[in-house]
């Protein structure tokens, strides 16, 4: 990597804080920063508040204390959304009646960024066919979402999540219900968007050592946040309190 010039801030969360309906706060004081190229992995217990930080961050909540900043922009005025991609926990529960083919289902990538009732363009379709090749999905492209496995179908949200061109993109627990084998697939296919198309990840998992071992960068959040710029020492501090296997 290239650190003559400046890295470029993707994320920057600065005194963060969050608390729904006045009760006991979500987040206290959360700081963060994610730079292009980075992979990071966040991790903590059920309830410890890392969904709603994807929220945060996401623009699903709005920002109560405190100030995320999201490629250079402020997050209240921050409009281009399709610059965020992101692969939600229940891509794999796809309503497998909805009729939706894999090239259908990726395009939907371009529509955020283009605005639903524009005219689908030349260099929309060029980009939908780049991001299923990426993800090794081309051959599929007319087949039914309803006909995939599980581990297709998530390739397949990855794609669509890439269409829109993101600087960044967040999954959120994308291995839940998919078998060992399925998943090592998918961590490959991660680390090669990561290390060969430079694309900033942030993993949300329960799995600490598997985030250990895959991520370039761990974050712990337990209401508070944690940061480790080496994984292997996130496993070692946080393992004693049992974060990965509730």
């Amino acid at each position: 990597m290239d650190t003559t010039k400046e890295q470029e801030l993707v994320l920057e969360i600065n005194s963060l804080s969050y608390s729904y309906d006045g009760a006991q706060s979500a987040l206290s004081n959360i700081n963060l920063e994610v730079f292009k190229g980075d992979y990071l992995g966040l991790i903590g217990p059920n309830g410890g508040g890392k969904t709603t930080l994807v929220k945060l961050i996401l623009g699903l909540l709005s920002v109560q204390e405190g100030h995320i900043t999201l490629l250079g922009k402020d997050s209240k005025k921050f409009s281009e959304r399709y610059r965020i991609g992101y692969v939600s926990q229940k891509a794999t529960d796809f309503d497998s009646l909805f009729p939706a083919t894999v090239f259908e289902v990726a395009s939907q990538g371009r529509y955020s960024k283009r605005g639903l009732f524009r005219s689908v363009q030349k260099q929309d379709i060029e980009q939908v066919e780049n991001a299923l090749a990426r993800v090794g999905m081309s051959e599929y492209r007319d087949r039914r979402m309803s006909d995939l496995s599980g581990g297709q179908k998530q390739r397949v949200f990855i794609a669509r999540a890439l269409s829109g061109e993101p600087d960044l993109i967040i999954l959120d627990e994308p291995t839940t219900g998919v078998d060992m084998e399925t998943q090592e697939h998918f961590y490959e296919l991660l680390q090669e968007l990561n290390s060969k198309f430079f694309i900033t990840l942030i993993l949300v998992s329960h799995d600490l050592e598997r985030i250990a071992r895959e991520a370039s960068s761990v974050a712990v959040v337990d209401e508070t946040l944690t940061y480790f710029k080496n994984p292997k020492d996130a496993v070692i501090v946080e393992d004693p309190l049992h974060i990965h296997h509730h």
